[in-house]
């Protein structure tokens, strides 16, 4: 379509059920993202001039729900996709270069005719942009160059994922404009991990491209990392009258490396002593059966943080039959649970380096008190510092927000809902 069309096409109207597809049917919501689509080809239209077909797409951030700290032990996640998300204006350019415009930053510009990794991008954009680009060609997609002007709402640093975000987006785009849309949610999904893994230069796991790509509340079992088992769980949580907040406490997460490192390293080593590569390998009747034998060769928070995998990893998938089910109480119940296996035996809430900044235990505590026995908080993500997730009946979402946001600050909590569709085009 024309940009005149798809601006056209916006004001109308005529996008207006993809758009709830997108981010719900609360008309405000719909509203003010027709506003960022119009605001983007606008800023299209001055960086690229001269274009003529444009297509649009979107990829939503994700947010982790249950089995906190459960992927890399190859175990169970259950995530969803949410709201926010990162759009693109795209358009072929007649040269051999992917050109892509993030809004506040420079232009990433990547020649199709060198796909090889440099070693100089590592950890940039642009290195994103090549790996998956370079994966696409290696699976036979003939690529063109384009023009791409993107705007994002998933926060960076706030647990949503935005790195995965962008790695969808431009997957999709990929697979849409040169292959038909043939290489699919999952495998863009393995795309967007190889470019981190490799390009990017980050050990990342597989979850967060896979529900980012995928869409609405999705259950992964990697027992086999490889091949994981994706199955998406259909539940309307804005229908049953809940909100997802998501909390950035405004901690950071400057030198919190070896706490990070060390929750994999710990569970590691207890499975190393029960004959495993990672806890998934591993009885757990045959850990507490050999607790004092283990506990000679590891710390005693290492069995701690393992104990917390077992029960985990069975939650995790509890969680999703709760859902199936349209169990809400039992699925609060779990998510409960999940939080307080993670503040006591995983040990994830603060770092024992920083005693005195205990900012995420402040908002699970005034979270619980604002809640009572109705809804679900919990750690976000890796833990240590930054954001809480609470499940908040919508009635009480907006004194939830503003409560939270009096005490870290305005704009701390987010109120989301979860986005049923993954990476997408928008289409006449």
């Amino acid at each position: 379509m024309l940009l005149q069309e798809l601006i056209s096409g916006i004001t109308s109207g005529t996008f207006d059920s993809q758009m709830k597809d997108f981010y719900g049917c609360d008309e405000m919501a719909v509203m003010r993202n027709k506003s960022r689509y119009i605001n983007a080809a606008e800023h299209f239209s001055r960086l690229y001039p001269e274009c003529g077909e444009v297509r649009v797409f979107t990829a939503p951030g994700r947010t982790e729900v249950g089995g906190n700290h459960t992927d890399h032990q190859h175990g169970c996640v259950l995530a969803a996709a949410v709201d926010l998300d990162v759009i693109a204006i795209a358009a072929l350019n007649g040269e051999d270069v992917i050109r892509i415009k993030s809004e506040g930053y420079p232009a990433d510009e990547v020649s199709l005719s060198d796909l090889e990794k440099k070693p100089e991008e590592e950890g940039t954009s642009a290195a994103l942009i090549r790996g998956i680009a370079a994966k696409f060609a290696e699976n036979g997609v003939s690529l063109k160059g384009i023009n791409v002007y993107t705007t994002s709402e998933v926060i960076s640093g706030s647990g949503l994922s935005s790195s995965a975000a962008f790695e969808n987006l431009v997957g999709t785009m990929l697979d849409r404009m040169f292959a038909s849309g043939s290489i699919g949610a999952v495998e863009i999904a393995k795309i967007g991990q190889y470019a981190e893994n490799v390009y990017f230069g980050k050990a990342s796991g597989l979850m967060d491209q896979m529900v980012s790509s995928v869409g609405g509340f999705v259950y992964i079992d990697f027992a086999r990392p490889d091949v994981p088992i994706i199955n998406k769980v259909d539940f309307d949580f804005s229908g049953a009258g809940y909100a997802l907040c998501i909390t950035d406490t405004k901690g950071s997460h400057g030198d919190l490396t070896a706490d990070y490192v060390a929750v994999p390293e710990e569970m590691k080593q207890v499975a190393k002593v029960l004959g495993g590569d990672v806890l998934r390998d591993c009885d757990e009747e045959e850990f507490y059966q050999k607790l004092p034998e283990i506990r000679e060769k590891c710390s005693d928070r290492a069995l701690l943080r393992a104990a917390h995998f077992f029960a985990e990893n069975r939650r995790a998938a509890d969680e999703a039959e709760a859902l199936k089910a349209g169990d809400l109480i039992e699925f609060f119940r779990l998510v409960n649970e999940s939080g307080r296996s993670s503040a006591d035996l995983l040990q994830n809430l603060y770092s024992v380096s920083r005693p005195n900044d205990q900012a995420i235990p402040l908002a699970i505590m005034v979270s619980r008190r604002i809640l009572g026995d109705d809804g679900a908080v919990r750690v976000h993500g890796g833990g240590f510092a930054g954001t809480i997730q609470a499940f908040v009946p919508a009635y009480l979402a907006k004194d939830y927000a503003g409560e939270l946001d009096r005490i870290f600050g305005a704009g701390s909590c987010h109120v989301l809902t979860v986005r049923n569709a993954g990476g997408a085009e928008l289409v006449l």
